[in-house]
């Protein structure tokens, strides 16, 4: 499969990460438990992230190995999750994953997409 490629699926990456943060900006647990809007946001936008995640691991197979540090399995798993089970989908388990695991995920495909416009 083609550079550009992995790097559509990478931008969709950083792009649906990018819009969980905006959408939680100045969210509270709270305010987020009450707000169906945010909710589906963020669960479609994780499914969004796993489905990627998935067809790089497919179509890239060597990307997701030399790449360890993202959670590649994870993030294919949840997004079965999601779309087999959304309304058993616990709120506390996408506030959790949008809070604590998205910003690592999203600095470190900060990190790869730099160090490969850098020229590896």
């Amino acid at each position: 499969m083609s550079l550009d490629r992995l790097i559509s699926h990478l931008n969709r990456m950083q792009r649906a990460m990018s819009e969980i943060a905006r959408f939680l900006q100045g969210t509270d647990r709270d305010v987020f438990f009450g707000d169906i809007e945010k909710q589906r946001a963020v669960g479609m936008n994780l499914m969004m992230i796993g489905e990627a995640a998935a067809r790089i691991a497919e179509e890239h197979p060597e990307f997701v190995v030399d790449h360890p540090e993202l959670p590649w399995h994870e993030m294919r798993d949840f997004r079965d999750r999601i779309a087999e089970g959304y309304f058993d989908i616990e709120l506390a388990t996408l506030w959790d994953i949008a809070q604590k695991s998205l910003p690592e995920s999203l600095s470190q495909l900060d990190s790869i997409r730099h160090w490969r416009a850098e020229g590896e």
